[in-house]
């Protein structure tokens, strides 16, 4: 159909946008590998392995508060290739031998303050590129991320193994600045959305905080985003619950693979569903995600660990239709700043969920029983802004994408 998947690969900048985004993708999972098996050989510490895996997550909260309104502020695709080439540079010098590890993690955190920008600039870019085609596009951008940390964790492993910390991190450095180079030259130049004012970033992106939190159908479905607080704690603890069940090293790919793989799945079926339909089914896709993983509490194994996270992976694929609605909502001269204030809120989110159940499996000796804890807090969560979602009613004037 003219606004599916085959239509979005018609337009040329999307074929850049999306290629860029499987460069980067990719390296930056084999990073992620590298790091989360190295720190926990290092400390066999649950809560070392996941704070540290946090510090690809945290420091979204103080470079979107300070920098996502660059996107309305500059040309977006100046601010997506600035960030791309800051983090090709910081990666460079983390990939030296010899390195020591407090530094690489302290240049870990420099390159995710450009994060932030970069999602800002690139999702309020998007509509601009497809229009009508913009759904599809986003279900398109999620199934290639997921894919990408399918790939990038399955085989990062051995990916490390071939090349070493230092190659892994070195290659990721190379995809930035492929990608800097390929949305360069394949981009239109575009003038800034907004006028240049002399008021400061940092009050532009809470101008779209303050948007979105006196806009209730904004609000809850910012809030229905940052329920993956509660989802991502798996993740974190990937190879603390692998070493937990026998498994080591070898298990950590499969697991981390599991829940973007159910995520695919998942957004190919919802895209069977009406526009409409999709979105009033937003709550309870999301009560439905974090409700299988409570069934840690009977401590799986590996398979049936593998089978939770996939289960819970088809569900969270209602946050395609959750941010392609909010992107839609939202006035183009204010939707790098409001989509700044959403993904820094939602990277944080994850980072204090990965953070917080590291520590809750140090507390309880058992990583299974904090994925269990936290999932279960997730259930009621989810639930109470279902309610609310529910209680707005339909949403109209949504094209079909």
């Amino acid at each position: 159909m003219a606004t599916g998947f085959r239509a979005v690969f018609g337009v040329a900048e999307f074929r850049v946008l999306w290629c860029a985004a499987v460069l980067s993708t990719l390296g930056d999972q084999l990073a992620r590998v590298a790091l989360s098996v190295l720190v926990f050989e290092r400390t066999n510490s649950p809560a070392w392995t996941a704070l540290t895996y946090a510090l690809t997550m945290l420091p979204a909260l103080f470079s979107g508060i300070l920098f996502s309104g660059l996107a309305d502020r500059y040309p977006r695709r100046t601010v997506m290739v600035t960030a791309d080439l800051l983090r090709a540079a910081v990666l460079a010098v983390m990939a030296l031998p010899g390195v020591p590890l407090p530094l690489v993690a302290a240049l870990l955190v420099l390159a995710q303050l450009a994060e932030p920008p970069f999602a800002a600039a690139q999702g309020a870019l998007l509509p601009t590129v497809l229009g009508d085609k913009y759904e599809a596009g986003q279900s398109v951008h999620l199934i290639t991320h997921q894919a990408g940390l399918l790939l990038g964790f399955a085989g990062g492993g051995l990916a490390v193994y071939w090349l070493g910390t230092s190659g892994a991190l070195a290659a990721d450095a190379a995809t930035f600045a492929a990608s800097a180079l390929l949305l360069h030259l394949g981009l239109k130049p575009r003038p800034a959305p907004a006028s240049t004012s002399a008021t400061p970033t940092r009050l532009r992106i809470n101008e779209g905080a303050a948007l979105v939190w006196r806009t209730p159908r904004l609000r809850l479905l910012v809030l229905l985003g940052w329920l993956a607080l509660f989802t991502v704690v798996p993740e974190g603890l990937a190879a603390p619950f692998s070493d937990e069940v026998g498994t080591g090293p070898a298990g950590v790919g499969i697991l981390l693979a599991a829940d973007p793989a159910g995520m695919v799945l998942g957004t190919v079926l919802l895209r069977y569903l009406p526009t409409e339909r999709r979105v009033r089914l937003l709550g309870l896709l999301a009560v439905a995600t974090a409700l299988p993983l409570v069934a840690y509490l009977l401590h799986p194994g590996l398979l049936g660990a593998v089978t939770l996270l996939a289960l819970s992976g088809v569900f969270s694929a209602y946050q395609v239709t959750a941010g392609a609605t909010f992107v839609r909502l939202v006035p183009d001269a204010r939707r790098g700043q409001a989509l700044g204030f959403a993904r820094s809120g939602l990277v944080a989110a994850q980072g204090v969920g990965v953070a917080g159940g590291g520590l809750l499996a140090t507390a309880t000796g058992s990583a299974a029983t904090a994925i269990a804890i936290a999932a279960g807090v997730g259930v009621v969560a989810a639930a109470a802004v279902t309610t609310r979602w529910m209680a707005l009613g339909p949403l109209e004037h949504l094209a079909e994408g």
